[in-house]
């Protein structure tokens, strides 16, 4: 249970104004056989931020026709999300080099969908539009102690989030791949234990890995947040669990929905609200 008597939380979100960019594939590398980094770079560059873990921007795809339709931007607002032919998805940033003024973006690659189909086939040259990010959250005061809970789709924002911890930082995460060949090198503090379960030829979604490992955890003394992401109905007993041990939404744990089963381009804010 989190100690929340001594110290107070609170979420701060910050807006980015809105600017369309169109950025060119600089590097493709796959990390493991199911996840490529794509690392994007352009004149329109100029300005992108992002400065929290979870800051996503949407990504706009050519059909598999080759058709592109890009982001139109006036006033601080997309005008064309419901152009025929748009096709975007949201996508959490791994990491940003101001120097080298690079973007890059983990996919999971896959053929049940517009981005997981381009990422399969990308390479160097080849343009994406790019929106956002609209803004960014974070949490003021600092944590005795970081939980982080997620699936593969989740996975670059936690690995993101650990890697921007200073190094005395305790962590304690919990994540779910399809099988050894996916667990991940994250440059974690040294005071972090990092456990990969498998599920095989389980359907994603469909485990109860996360939610036990969570059921099981003694938490740590002191004032802890707790981060959990992946497939939303798979986060619903989570959310009722971390609010069972006392954790605060907004203050000590956070929850959300990166995708749905059976829904295509899943608000994930919107999820978060599901009980």
């Amino acid at each position: 249970m989190t100690d929340t008597g001594t110290v107070t939380h609170e979420r701060r979100i910050d807006r980015y104004p809105l600017k369309r960019r169109v950025l060119e594939v600089a590097e493709v590398e796959h990390i493991t056989p199911r996840m490529v980094r794509v690392h994007l770079e352009g004149p329109d560059f100029e300005g992108l931020r992002s400065d929290n873990f979870a800051d996503h921007v949407k990504l706009w795809f050519p059909t598999d026709d080759g058709e592109h339709v890009l982001p139109i931007v006036e006033d601080d607002r997309c005008l064309n999300f419901r152009e025929p032919g748009a096709i975007y998805r949201d996508y959490t940033i791994r990491a940003i080099d101001h120097e080298q003024q690079r973007v890059s973006i983990d996919f999971v690659v896959h053929d049940h969908g517009p981005a997981g189909r381009w990422v399969a086939d990308a390479r160097p040259g080849q343009k994406l539009g790019v929106l956002g990010p609209r803004g960014t959250v974070s949490m003021t005061g600092e944590y005795d102690y970081h939980v982080l809970v997620a699936d593969e789709t989740a996975l670059p924002a936690a690995a993101r989030y650990i890697e921007e911890l200073p190094s005395h930082a305790k962590v304690l995460a919990f994540f779910e791949v399809v099988d050894a060949a996916e667990e991940q090198k994250i440059r974690a503090p040294e005071d972090s234990q990092i456990t990969w379960f498998h599920r095989g030829r389980a359907e994603a979604g469909s485990t109860e890995f996360l939610l036990e490992a969570l059921r099981d955890l003694e938490f740590p003394a002191g004032d802890g947040f707790v981060w959990a992401a992946g497939e939303a109905d798979m986060l619903k007993p989570i959310r009722r669990l971390l609010k069972e041990r006392g954790f605060v939404r907004n203050r000590t744990y956070a929850v959300d929905g990166y995708w749905r089963r059976g829904t295509s381009n899943l608000d994930h804010h919107k999820a978060d609200d599901d009980d």
